[in-house]
């Protein structure tokens, strides 16, 4: 054995807090970005449900030979319509659900379906159907 005494070296304290400032600079940036990102998927989300409403309202429509203004019960008449025994045989499969926890309005024939979320996230996108 020599007399020599090995040193380990290790990050001293100012290193781990520069690291650590880094990090947190980054993310600090990055944050808003993925918090718009989310918001503006899910008003896409919302979009496509109300779309899919729309799409099961005309199909109804037009099983049931109703003009604009008919009315229906909405998610009822849409997942399990008149005449129908079980499950599956609707217009809807599901019942669409807002994924910002908005409730879905189905309306009359010939008008939009909307979301009570609305147009209210702004600057994110939406939650109407798209014209």
């Amino acid at each position: 054995m020599s007399g020599r005494i090995s040193r380990q070296r290790g990050l001293t304290l100012i290193e781990v807090v520069i690291v650590l400032a880094i990090i947190a600079i980054i993310v600090a940036i990055a944050a808003p970005t993925w918090i718009r990102q989310r918001e503006n998927a899910r008003g896409v989300a919302c979009q496509e449900n109300l779309a899919k409403i729309s799409q099961a309202k005309e199909q109804y429509a037009m099983e049931f030979r109703l003009s604009n203004g008919g009315t229906l019960v909405y998610p009822d008449d849409l997942v399990t319509p008149p005449g129908t025994t079980g499950p599956n045989q609707g217009f809807l499969k599901v019942i669409p659900r807002c994924p910002a926890e908005g409730v879905y309005t189905a309306n009359p024939i010939g008008v939009d379906p909307t979301c009570s979320v609305g147009s209210s996230v702004a600057p994110y996108e939406p939650h109407v159907l798209p014209q």
